[in-house]
């Protein structure tokens, strides 16, 4: 911890056990310890949170991405905070790279919920003052939240990996029209052309390609999404490209849900690499395709300057 941040006042990191390995990362790069908790089970499978330091007034972080098993770190992040605003914390900010349940973020039919709205209610009523997130699902989830939301972009950590890379002839490929605007970004940063798939949905987790727009013969083919869940989408989209003549396929996304046998449909796919983030914890030697790349250094700074006072926006200007 840097001399002014001591000026600003103490912080303390907390973790749940969703991705404890992350919250290690910030805590190393930010010069803090990890603060300890007590995070037991009573015999029905109820989660006892108990937090073992002294917090009454300090600024409190807690690290938990909502990733599979996703209700159980859902209730240890609700829990966590609880437990701090019952113990006096000053402030209390949930850092959730992930942020579950993000799908659900309108009323597609009649008598659906809205879980996108749900979660965001829970985590404002169990204390939270503050979120830190990273790539959300859909940026109008930062208008369910009643309190002060920062919304992160790997963007510049996945950057700097595909910049390292010197790949040529590439074009950055929009799985969806709805992640155009993330592709775009990409594709203007790296100085390239960008190309969009019309996708359909006929039902959760099965993704039908109709269109290709753009030409991607004979190119290098980036594919960026906010999340890879079944792969279902990404390996659709890079056999499709691949059909109309597209070189190298190179893939990445943020959050690596990778549920079901997603590894063994991208190991199939024509995919040649999977780059994902550490959001959430995933196990690389599952498959020689898949590259991580950490967003630790990037939620480290925004706690720094949010303990600071100090602007976040300007980390992606």
């Amino acid at each position: 911890m840097t001399s002014e941040m001591r000026k600003r006042g103490t912080f303390k990191i907390f973790s749940g056990n969703a991705n404890p390995a992350l919250a290690k990362k910030i805590c190393d790069i930010l010069g803090v310890p990890l603060s300890e908790t007590k995070m037991a089970r009573f015999a029905d499978g109820e989660i006892d949170a108990h937090i073992l330091e002294n917090v009454r007034g300090e600024d409190c972080y807690v690290v938990q991405p909502t990733c599979p098993p996703v209700n159980d770190n859902l209730m240890e992040l609700l829990i966590l905070m609880d437990a701090l605003r019952r113990a006096s914390a000053g402030r209390i900010t949930a850092v959730i790279p992930y942020y579950g349940y993000a799908r659900a973020d309108r009323k597609p039919a009649p008598r659906v919920a809205i879980t996108a709205k749900l979660v965001a209610n829970l985590i404002t009523e169990a204390g939270a003052n503050r979120v830190i997130t990273i790539d959300l699902h859909a940026a109008q989830i930062q208008g369910f939240f009643d309190i002060p939301l920062d919304h992160l972009y790997a963007r510049p950590v996945v950057l700097e990996y595909i910049k390292g890379r010197n790949f040529e002839n590439m074009v950055v490929v929009s799985p969806d029209v709805g992640s155009v605007e993330r592709a775009r970004s990409f594709a203007k940063r790296l100085d390239m052309g960008l190309v969009i798939i019309d996708k359909r949905r006929p039902r959760p987790n099965e993704a039908v390609v109709y269109n290709i727009i753009g030409d991607v013969k004979g190119k290098t083919c980036f594919i960026f999404d906010d999340l890879v869940d079944t792969a279902g989408t990404l390996t659709q989209v890079a056999y499709s490209i691949k059909e109309q003549g597209a070189g190298k396929i190179i893939a990445a996304c943020t959050h690596g849900v990778l549920s079901r046998d997603a590894i063994e449909k991208i190991d199939k796919s024509p995919i040649e690499e999977l780059i994902l983030t550490d959001t959430i914890p995933v196990n690389a030697s599952k498959s020689a395709k898949i590259k991580i790349v950490s967003v630790a250094a990037l939620l480290a700074e925004a706690i720094k300057r949010n303990h600071m006072g100090e602007s976040i926006s300007e980390l992606f200007q």
